[in-house]
């Protein structure tokens, strides 16, 4: 039984109309894909950081933002910051969240360099003094340089700060930011339900 495709020209098969309709489903995902433009961008010190920055990374997925990632480091790769941060507005970003360990400069010098908003996230790494220099050295900007600055290893609240200054130009976004903040106070009340059914002796609810 041959069946009409829903393109010109296409007499197929039904075997053949499954493998057209995957064909042409793959070209409309490069398609997309070609045309999406990143509008975060997540960068990190190294690598070593992505355990931590994949959070942030994981939100955006979750709100269907587009972004991009990449490593720079303020000390080893200085040119290739400073010119990330001067261009990265001019590239259609609309805000940085940057992760950094140790002497975690990179937040602060990309937000010396653009009139993006830039969310710091401070790394405990491996040579980090208990995570402290990290957090102070992306909290304590001096004036007129601000870095919002999320706690130790809170990429997730980095990524769902991004979405939010997002948010504030697209009606669409902020319904489904409205709706994450719904289920979460959901998930305490069934957290509440919950812990109405354990039982202790001298317990009173």
């Amino acid at each position: 039984m041959y069946q009409i495709f829903p393109f010109p020209f296409f007499v197929q098969t039904k075997l053949s109309w499954y493998i057209c309709a995957i064909f042409y489903l793959s070209i409309l995902d490069l398609h997309k894909n070609f045309l999406m433009e990143a509008k975060v961008s997540i960068i990190m010190g190294s690598t070593s950081d992505l355990p931590i920055m994949e959070k942030a990374a994981n939100v955006l997925n979750e709100f269907c933002i587009p972004f991009e990632m990449n490593a720079l480091s303020a000390h080893r790769t200085p040119q290739q910051a400073m010119d990330f941060a001067r261009g990265a507005h001019g590239r259609g970003i609309r805000a940085i969240i940057a992760g950094a360990g140790g002497a975690a400069h990179l937040p602060g010098v990309i937000a010396a360099l653009t009139p993006l908003p830039v969310i710091g996230v401070p790394v405990k790494a491996s040579i980090s003094i208990d995570g402290w220099d990290s957090i102070l050295s992306i909290l304590q900007m001096p004036p007129g340089i601000p870095v919002a600055t999320v706690g130790l290893d809170g990429a997730q609240n980095a990524g769902i700060l991004a979405a939010q200054i997002l948010a504030t130009a697209n009606e669409n976004l902020m319904k489904r930011i409205i709706e994450y903040k719904s289920n979460l106070a959901k998930k305490i009340v069934q957290a509440n339900r919950e812990l109405a059914s354990v039982k202790y002796e001298y317990k009173t609810n």
